[in-house]
């Protein structure tokens, strides 16, 4: 079963805390979905690199509207050709699956 096309077709749902964060094997299981992306210390990331700066700021842009639309907000480290994307779940101090919708909704801005 290809989860992250069902994920990706998902919306986030407001969290503001007072649900358990996802089970190990089950923020496991998502990540598996997830080329690239690494889980440590409850958050999960990944580092995309360009070609230059404007390419890069575009991608950031592209982050931007997705988040907007999520209303769940990415930590993002902007450098010339790089850009690191961190998901969790503040209300919640781990991860919930509105952190995997958006990872594989930012994975979609690259897909080839």
């Amino acid at each position: 079963m290809d989860t992250s096309c069902d994920i990706a077709t998902r919306h986030c749902i407001p969290c503001e805390g007072g649900i358990a964060p996802l089970s190990d094997d089950a923020a496991q299981s998502l990540l598996q979905t997830l080329a690239g992306w690494s889980l440590t210390d409850g958050k999960i990331d990944k580092t995309y690199r360009f070609a230059n700066h404007y390419e890069t700021m575009a991608f950031v842009n592209a982050v931007a509207w997705i988040s907007h639309r999520e209303d769940h907000h990415p930590e993002l480290t902007v450098g010339y050709a790089d850009c690191r994307v961190r998901y969790w779940t503040h209300a919640i101090n781990g991860l919930s699956e509105n952190d995997f919708i958006c990872a594989v909704k930012v994975e979609r801005l690259l897909a080839r």
